[in-house]
């Protein structure tokens, strides 16, 4: 049991102004494992005025001594990765042989770029009789997910560090313990008082709150694309700057040339890695009509040699829902599915009779889709995997691109080199060719649907610079 008693503001922990506890519940056990302050506006307004009145000295401090800090914060959360891969185990059900690399080592390499990245606010460009320079944006509000609680947070706050910025971070509900744990790093590592502000709450109170807020500069939010529109809305009035990193129905377009064994197996673990719940999942594959049937059986024995177990069996595949609120809009959509008429290959919204309590719910594979149904339109958030057949490469660039998201895509063919000519024709911020890994050094981000900005990289840091130019 981890209780949290009080926000981070200040660089202390101080009570919070909002009556009450949230509490959090381990998914694969249904029992409560630790509880967070309920904050509300007058926290957020204790924050936001720390972070201002914090922004002036850190923004003037050398972009070394910032970099110094990152470096820091990276070694404690490198000392400390074993106990943070457990809480967020524990929080979201993701089981452990993928929650320490995934969740913990991966956004450690991703944070340490910074290290290096911040010099980069140093650097003035002489362009004819002007100056150009790189300011930061100011006081950042990071509204996070919990589905990759600490990747999403360090993708925001790790930018913001190296531009100079100061910030108010509100957890999701669902997965906020590995929030309050960072915090604690941050406090050893005597980062500047105000630099970094934690309040927890309810997006409605908290989330809103800091999304309206006048001294907010910046708002940067991952979630639904339904919510980012709302917060989108909550900061319009004071045209702060906002990026949304937002949902995703993204496509696998395997070629009629490719390794289909390969290609299908790559494709059914994508999906079903942290059960389903992953932005960029790839949940549509996209398969040539002639080799159909093969893909067909090659998905149901893929997806049927997956173990669905308990997170912290490190022979388990996948893990619980996060929340009961998600497996029952996931089973929702699996009845949509069934009622829309797609062929249900394996999995099912019916509970898994191995497992008396928890969030499970079975692997899911659709065949038969249409892409206008909406199994195939809307984002499920949940291990379902909808298999479309397609007449030749034309049709299949087109039904990629006929979502209204554009966060991800995947092309597997039988070349790098016509893979890439695919690549090229989808309409996806972000394209993985022939199984290519994650890459921390590249922009994230979507198209359409799936939100603006950028994170990671250097076009990462872009998001928090404002850019001077001086006439002389």
């Amino acid at each position: 049991m981890r209780k949290q008693d009080s926000l981070f503001i200040a660089g202390a922990w101080v009570n919070a102004c909002g009556a009450g506890c949230a509490t959090v519940t381990n998914p694969g056990t249904e029992e409560v494992i630790g509880q967070v302050p309920l904050g509300d506006e007058r926290d957020v307004e204790r924050a936001v005025t720390a972070a201002r009145q914090a922004f002036a000295g850190w923004a003037a401090t050398p972009s070394s001594v910032r970099a110094g800090y990152i470096r820091a914060l990276a070694e404690q959360l490198k000392a400390r990765a074993d106990e943070m891969a457990s809480l967020i185990t524990a929080e979201l059900g993701m089981p452990v042989q993928w929650c320490r690399a995934v969740q913990v080592e991966g956004p450690i390499a991703g944070l340490e770029q910074y290290i290096h990245l911040a010099a980069l606010m140093d650097e003035v460009h002489e362009v004819g009789n002007s100056l150009v320079l790189r300011e930061p944006v100011g006081v950042c509000a990071f509204i996070n997910p919990w589905n990759y609680p600490l990747h999403q947070l360090l993708g925001k706050l790790a930018p913001a560090l190296a531009a100079g910025c100061t910030v108010v971070v509100k957890p999701s509900q669902e997965t906020p313990l590995h929030a309050f744990l960072l915090a604690e790093m941050i406090e050893a590592i005597g980062l500047p008082a105000g630099v970094f502000n934690l309040v927890s709450g309810p997006g409605a109170k908290v989330g809103e709150a800091l999304a309206k807020h006048p001294d907010v500069d910046m708002v940067s939010f991952t979630g639904s694309t339904d919510a980012g529109v709302r917060v989108a809305q909550a900061a319009a009035p004071s045209v702060k700057r906002v990026c949304l990193e937002l949902g995703g129905k993204s496509p696998l377009l395997i070629g009629a040339d490719a390794d289909l064994a390969a290609a299908v197996r790559y494709g059914v673990q994508d999906v079903m890695i942290n059960s389903g719940q992953t932005c960029t999942a790839l949940t549509r594959m996209l398969l040539p009509a002639s080799r159909y049937a093969e893909a067909l059986e090659l998905a149901r024995a893929e997806c049927e040699s997956l173990r669905l177990g308990d997170p912290l069996d490190p022979q388990s595949f996948l893990g619980p829902m996060c929340s009961a609120a998600q497996r029952r809009t996931v089973r929702e959509y699996i009845q949509i599915g069934r009622q829309e008429g797609a062929r249900l290959l394996c999995g099912g919204a019916e509970a898994p009779s191995e497992f008396e309590r928890g969030y499970y719910l079975k692997p899911t594979l659709f065949a038969d889709v249409d892409n206008r149904m909406r199994i195939a339109q809307e984002e499920i958030f949940g291990p379902v995997l909808c298999l479309i057949p397609y007449a030749d490469e034309a049709q299949a660039v087109q039904l990629a691109n006929d979502s209204p998201f554009g966060l991800s895509s995947a092309v597997w063919a039988g070349s790098s080199e016509r893979a890439l000519s695919l690549a090229r024709q989808l309409r996806a911020g972000q394209c993985f060719i022939n199984g290519g890994a994650f890459n921390y050094l590249a922009p994230f981000g979507g198209y359409k649907q799936s939100g603006n900005g950028r994170e990671w990289g250097e076009e990462g840091l872009a998001e928090f610079v404002e850019v001077k130019a001086i006439q002389l």
